[in-house]
C-alpha cells in the first residue's frame, strides 16, 4: 500500500537485497530455475490441501513450498503420492549457520533419519520429459556422473540417480567408479 502511494507520488522505489528463502533455496538447489511456481505453505484443510497437491502434481515447472519442521514429514508423505518420481531438494535453515541441503526423490528422503528442526524450503524439480530420460541412456556413465556433479549432487546421490536411471544395481555403479 505504501509502495503504491509512493509510486503515485513519483517517489523512486529502490529495493535492498536481503535474504529470501525461496530464491536462496532455488539458486543453491540445482533444480531447474528457468520457471517455477511458488505455493507457500500448503493448506491445513484436508480438502483444500488435496486440491493443492493435485495442482502441484500437474505443474510442469519447478515448484517451491515452505514447511515448518513439525509438519515436514506429513507434507513429504503427502507429496510422495503425487510427485515421487521428481527430484526434490530440502533446503534447511537458509542464510543461517546450520544451512543444509538434502537431495533425492521423496521416498529416498523419507528413508533418511531427518529429525526435522528449523525452517524448510521444499524445492521440487520440473517434470522430466521422456526425451531427457532417453538422452541419459545415450550418454556414458562418466558423462552422466559429470552432469549430476555440475548440478551439485554428492557422489552417493549421483550413484543412486545413475542406478535408478539405468535400472542397475547401485553397487555395480559404485564399483565402476571405484575402479576408475
Amino acid at each position: 500500500m505504501i509502495v503504491k502511494a509512493a509510486i503515485k507520488e513519483k517517489i523512486e522505489i529502490v529495493t535492498i537485497p536481503g535474504p529470501c528463502a525461496l530464491i536462496a533455496g532455488l539458486v543453491a538447489s540445482g533444480i531447474d530455475s528457468k520457471e517455477f511456481s511458488f505455493f507457500g505453505f500448503l493448506p491445513l484443510n484436508k480438502k483444500t490441501r488435496k486440491i493443492k497437491l493435485e495442482e502441484i502434481q500437474k505443474e510442469n515447472k519447478s515448484v517451491i513450498l515452505y514447511e515448518a519442521p513439525h509438519k515436514l514429514l506429513t507434507t513429504l508423505n503427502d507429496l510422495k503420492n503425487h510427485i515421487n518420481e521428481r527430484n526434490v531438494v530440502l533446503a534447511k535453515e537458509l542464510t543461517k549457520i546450520h544451512e543444509s541441503y538434502i537431495r533425492g526423490r521423496i521416498d529416498e528422503i523419507l528413508e533418511m533419519d531427518l529429525n526435522p528442526k528449523g525452517e524448510y524450503v521444499i524445492l521440487i524439480d520440473k517434470k522430466e520429459n521422456n526425451k531427457e530420460v532417453e538422452d541419459i541412456k545415450n550418454i556414458s556413465l562418466d558423462e552422466e556422473y559429470e552432469k549430476y556433479k555440475k548440478q551439485g549432487y554428492s557422489k552417493k546421490e549421483i550413484i543412486k540417480k545413475i542406478a535408478k536411471n539405468r535400472k542397475a544395481n547401485k553397487n555395480e555403479i559404485y564399483q565402476y567408479f571405484l575402479d576408475k
